[in-house]
């Protein structure tokens, strides 16, 4: 595929943030793993991708919460908004046997305005009838207003599939965004621009831009 331009606009997106901890009021010595999942026209240029947290452990004086303070850091450059970056987390503690089970399934998307933000994570998992391939789709494609949702799935028979929300994860992000104005999107708080309709999905409601 050919550019029109030899010089097409990239702007750069920049994270540095934590996953602070969780809120899992039936399970402990948790751990959490991370990953980014972004559309075709987006490129890691420095970061980790993915990473693992320390189990942890509730502390009576912390309001049964779980700390974990786990460092993000990565930097995305794209020249397209579509298929803006998603941060995924899944957390794992021990089964009464001492196996690792999954407690939960994530997402969010990475913020779209510059600045410091919080997002507090519902975490899922699927039913036993559910395929994970057919979860991890309805995960991404999650909508922020549906945080306990019973989903149709489009599947065999249409049945309908339910997942039970588990807890929640505490992320932290400070968002930095550079030369997105030379291809016209505005995301700063401030702007008139925001007003208008190409940009009022992003900072309005945070419309996710999927591929």
């Amino acid at each position: 595929a050919t550019m029109a331009s030899n010089n097409p606009s990239v702007f750069l997106l920049t994270l540095n943030g934590q996953i602070e901890g969780a809120n899992f009021p039936e399970y402990d010595s948790l751990y959490c793993k991370y990953c980014f999942v972004y559309g075709h026209d987006w490129v890691p240029t420095s970061g980790l991708e993915e990473g693992i947290t320390q189990i942890t452990c509730k502390g009576s004086q912390t309001s049964h919460k779980l700390i974990w303070n786990f460092p993000l850091e990565a930097t995305f450059k794209s020249t397209n908004p579509f298929g803006w970056p998603q941060l995924v987390v899944s957390v794992y503690g021990p089964d009464v046997f001492g196996n690792d089970v999954v407690r939960g399934y994530g997402a969010t998307h990475i913020p779209f305005t510059p600045g410091q933000h919080t997002r507090i994570i519902p975490m899922f998992v699927p039913e036993p009838t559910w395929r994970l391939q057919k979860f991890t789709s309805w995960l991404l494609g999650r909508r922020p207003e549906y945080t306990d949702p019973k989903v149709v799935a489009q599947g065999e028979g249409r049945e309908v599939t339910r997942v039970r929300s588990q807890g929640f994860v505490t992320v932290s992000f400070h968002i930095v965004t550079k030369d997105m104005k030379k291809l016209g999107y505005d995301t700063g708080p401030s702007s008139p621009a925001n007003t208008q309709s190409a940009t009022s999905g992003w900072s309005k409601e945070e419309q996710p831009y999927l591929s």
